[in-house]
């Protein structure tokens, strides 16, 4: 009886750790996904930035004249899409 009585409270220790471990554990993954999801959001307003910079370098270069035909392309495209959009907000803002 007594070698019962004391497998069981082993157990329940044990069983006390591992609920111990586990809480911690879920403490720890919900701190690592919100440290993640501001990860991903600094990354996507980073990217932006890049975005816009290039642009404003493209700008500039086309406004002093450096610009290669490539880069030149790739303006007229931008621009091109640009127009589309604004074309398209257009006409929903007509229906």
């Amino acid at each position: 009886m007594q070698q019962t009585e004391e497998q069981i409270k082993r157990l329940q220790n044990k069983l006390q750790q591992l609920v111990q471990q586990h809480q911690s554990l879920q403490k720890e993954n919900s701190k690592l996904k919100q440290e993640l999801q501001q990860q991903k959001s600094q990354s996507s307003s980073q990217s932006v930035e890049i975005e816009l910079l290039q642009q404003q370098v493209e700008i500039l270069k086309s406004s002093k004249g450096e610009i290669n035909t490539e880069e030149k392309k790739g303006l007229e495209r931008r621009i091109n899409q640009y127009v589309k959009e604004i074309d398209r907000c257009i006409a929903l803002f007509n229906e």
